[in-house]
């Protein structure tokens, strides 16, 4: 196996293998949203990012090592960002900006965002086995945590369906802005424009949650016998009363 070239002049080995791994990782992340990965053949990704073939080997074992790395690393995984939300001392208020301060700082960088989201998108379409894994390990953990914010702070026992609706209604808040970059851009770019308006609308965001959780208290307050039932046990029981 061939290493990677020597450092350039005036960056130690370490700096110089960092740079060439990153390299690859952003050639990689342009050529596999664009082709996906059954597509993009690992010369390509070499000759975009400048690099010998031998160093996709040498920095990630092969292909598909090249491929995870790409998938994952850019943003982060959803389980990552818990810690900013999900703590017992935090009050409401904080843990929702933890949440959607942490969901949406990677826009701040721009161009990648969207080439993420292209890759993504081109997984679900093209499996390869790492959107399933992602949900399971990423997405999964970090809706039990928002789910589990909102019961400590609804003052609940147990999660039930409306505590699952109100979590994804909330996550869906910040999608929007996430996943719809293209579509923010062209009809109010200064919501994205810049870091700090990115921050901010993260703020009302968290705005707007906190009145939706205000919502579900007050329609929790109005039908107290209705509270910690699921559709599954509601259905049963219209079912049996229809039968009777």
């Amino acid at each position: 196996m061939h290493t990677p070239a020597t450092a350039p002049a005036g960056l130690s080995e370490p700096a110089a293998g960092t740079q060439a791994r990153e390299r690859l990782v952003q050639a990689a992340l342009a050529l596999f949203a664009q082709k996906g990965f059954a597509n993009t053949s690992t010369r390509e990704i070499a000759q975009a990012a400048g690099a010998n073939i031998a160093a996709i080997s040498y920095y990630f074992g092969d292909k598909a090592g090249l491929y995870r790395a790409v998938f994952v690393e850019p943003l982060g995984s959803p389980h990552e960002d818990i810690p900013l939300y999900d703590q017992p001392h935090f009050t409401l208020r904080q843990s929702l900006d933890g949440f959607f301060s942490g969901f949406l700082e990677p826009m701040k960088q721009g161009q990648l965002v969207q080439q993420c989201m292209r890759l993504h998108f081109r997984e679900m379409l093209e499996p390869t086995g790492l959107w399933a894994q992602e949900v399971e390990n990423g997405i999964k953990p970090a809706h039990a945590a928002l789910m589990a914010v909102l019961c400590r702070h609804l003052k609940l026992d147990a999660i039930d369906d409306e505590v699952q609706r109100l979590s994804f209604a909330i996550s869906a808040l910040a999608l929007q802005m996430f996943m719809c970059r293209e579509v923010v851009d062209a009809i109010a770019p200064q919501l994205v424009a810049t870091p700090g308006a990115i921050d901010l609308t993260a703020s009302r965001l968290a705005d707007f949650a906190m009145a939706m959780v205000a919502a579900e208290q007050v329609r929790r307050a109005s039908n107290p016998t209705q509270t910690g039932r699921n559709d599954t046990d509601e259905t049963k029981t219209d079912i049996a009363r229809k039968t009777a």
